[in-house]
């Protein structure tokens, strides 16, 4: 329902390319130009700076009219929603982040009972660790966030989804283990994987291990990789350990090829949050939380 020359112009500001602008569209290039240049007749001014190096930049009328159209998209979304409501029909379209281990593991089979019950809302899945959801959100390019770590945004609204814990794992058969426990400073002996910097999940590490005297840096990192699939292959095929959601190796624990091992005195609990701006919440939002929070398998 998107004007579509404004959605144009949207997708062009956001990807900052004609180029990605057309095929994330389906139209042809000249016909993206086009549109902008129409924009752009109709306001008497220009939108994008155009360098020589065929890099564009958003004019001061362009980001003004990227703010607009931000507002406007949201906007169409809601009352897409709210007519369809009048006739107790649920349509529309519901952008969310979720976090790595949330994106995975946890929201999928909650997006398939939704789908089931609702079958006209349209959801956008988008990952990316819980810093880069947590800028998408504030940047209008999703409704809703879902990720973990620590509180660490006042612009926004946290709200406890559901709780995980983070275990300590390492390849069944690693040889640097003759236990199933050890204590919190066999840790600074270890060879880890950690997750990159911007991950919830690190956060949450850093935070539990300083209780019992432990930094970040006093562990042995051998790598730093940015998902969970890639560190538990990586745990299959080296002596290295990672502390992991136990949400994501039931599979591997129930076939033997990853194991957990307990460290004394210490338990890594933590929940997910559901995330948003302060202020009233779009009512397809709104009603997905009111589902994920009743959700049972």
């Amino acid at each position: 329902m998107l004007d579509f020359r404004l959605q144009v112009f949207y997708t062009v500001a956001r990807r900052l390319s004609f180029t990605k602008a057309s095929a994330e569209l389906f139209i042809s290039q000249p016909a993206v130009t086009k549109h902008i240049r129409e924009l752009e007749t109709h306001f008497k001014t220009s939108l994008f700076e155009r360098s020589g190096n065929k890099k564009i930049s958003l004019t001061p009328a362009g980001q003004l009219l990227f703010e607009y159209a931000q507002q406007v998209g949201s906007l169409y979304n809601e009352l897409d929603f709210d007519i369809n409501l009048l006739s107790k029909q649920y349509a529309g379209t519901l952008r969310i982040g979720g976090s790595n281990t949330v994106a995975q593991y946890v929201i999928p089979r909650v997006l398939a009972a939704f789908h089931q019950k609702f079958k006209d809302v349209r959801i956008n899945l988008v990952a990316g660790n819980t810093e880069q959801t947590e800028k998408a959100l504030l940047n209008k390019e999703i409704e809703l966030g879902i990720v973990e770590g620590i509180h660490r945004n006042s612009q926004l609204k946290y709200s406890v989804f559901v709780d995980d814990e983070l275990v300590l794992v390492c390849n069944a058969a690693n040889p640097l283990v003759k236990k199933q426990t050890i204590k919190p400073e066999d840790l600074k002996t270890l060879p880890f994987i950690l997750r990159e910097p911007g991950s919830g999940t690190l956060d949450v590490i850093a935070h539990a291990l300083k209780p019992v005297d432990i930094e970040l840096s006093d562990l042995k990192p051998e790598m730093q990789l940015g998902g969970t699939e890639s560190i538990k292959s990586y745990l299959l095929h080296s002596n290295c350990f990672a502390f992991l959601s136990v949400q994501s190796i039931i599979n591997e624990l129930k076939t033997g090829a990853l194991r957990i091992i307990d460290i004394k005195g210490l338990v890594i609990e933590r929940p997910f949050y559901f995330i948003q701006p302060h202020g009233q919440l779009p009512a397809l939002a709104e009603l997905f939380i009111r589902f994920a929070q009743n959700y049972k398998e």
